[in-house]
């Protein structure tokens, strides 16, 4: 009777390589395209030979070999397509930080008193006492057109837009330093892990159920609303500052973000009607999480004056 074959398992069969895609401009790991990842065995029991009797939790039992090898295809899917999404995240919010900061240095200014535009009025104060002088007429030199003295008020609609923007171009910012924060901790995730089998796989298990525990994926699904949520701020401020220069493009611009806002309602609640519809966000979820406890409050309510009446 010959002996059963202890040689280690052979190592996952590789595609043939292919150019690294770009995506938005950022050069991609192969392994992490979708159907260029590596193609593993699946015949486990050919694979990985049975344990001896009374081996079977053993540090190099056949159980933690195959936990860890589809724990390594699981975590490298689910951290590459999160690091992609981040790295875009970082893209989109560095380019819309400096657009917002570019309208911003331009309204901040009217949050303070304009000294060009008091140095103009009292010119032209002086030249029209001067010009009435010269015609031998009355003038009336006790009520200028501005008093420097006095207390300068912005407006208020000047108030609102450099609050919008001011509050969109932070919101930004956060977005831009929690991607950058979750990206370390992915990468602190994907450390590599040393030791048995056995080691291995409690190490990743302790891991991932605090990945689970923290809500870390809950919050890389929140970083894309809070970005489009910056972004209708920006779009409101920017129909608001067109409000002192021509009423027609506040319209065109207040219309475009309205229909811009009801469409990103409509997107992320049709997949609450339609399940097959791929226009699924953490968006969506919450809005179906909302939607399931107003209609167990519901629900509830009408059970309780049902059990009410028949008593």
């Amino acid at each position: 009777m010959q002996a059963e074959s202890t040689q280690p398992s052979p190592a996952p069969v590789l595609q043939p390589s292919q150019p690294a895609k770009a995506f938005f401009g950022l050069a991609q790991d192969a392994r992490r395209q979708g159907y260029s990842r590596p193609v593993f065995n699946d015949d486990y029991v050919g694979r990985f030979p049975e344990d001896p009797y009374g081996e079977e939790t053993a540090p190099n039992a056949r159980a933690y070999r195959v936990y860890v090898e589809e724990a390594a295809i699981f975590d490298e899917n689910m951290v590459g397509q999160s690091r992609d999404g981040l790295d875009v995240m970082l893209v989109f919010a560095g380019l819309f930080s400096a657009v917002v900061t570019s309208f911003l240095v331009q309204v901040s200014q009217n949050l303070e008193a304009d000294f060009s535009e008091i140095s103009a009025l009292l010119l032209h104060d002086l030249l029209v006492v001067q010009l009435a002088m010269a015609d031998g007429g009355t003038v009336n030199v006790t009520t200028p057109s501005i008093n420097p003295a006095e207390k300068f008020e912005p407006d208020a609609i000047d108030i609102w837009i450099n609050g919008l923007w001011v509050v969109s171009l932070v919101t930004s910012l956060v977005v831009a330093l929690a991607a950058v924060l979750v990206k370390q901790w992915l990468h602190r995730y994907m450390t590599f892990r040393s030791g048995t089998p056995g080691l291995r796989s409690h190490i990743r298990h302790f891991r991932f159920m605090g990945l689970e525990k923290w809500r870390v994926r809950i919050i890389i699904g929140m970083l894309p609303i809070i970005m489009h949520i910056s972004l209708m701020l920006f779009f409101t401020g920017l129909a608001l500052f067109y409000v002192p220069l021509r009423v027609s493009l506040t319209w065109a611009v207040g219309t475009l973000t309205v229909f811009i806002c009801v469409l990103y309602l409509i997107s992320n609640t049709i997949p609450i009607i339609f399940p097959q519809c791929p226009y699924q966000t953490p968006l969506t979820d919450f809005i179906h999480h909302v939607c399931q406890v107003v209609r167990f409050s519901i629900q509830s309510t009408v059970d309780f004056h049902s059990i009410r009446q028949a008593m």
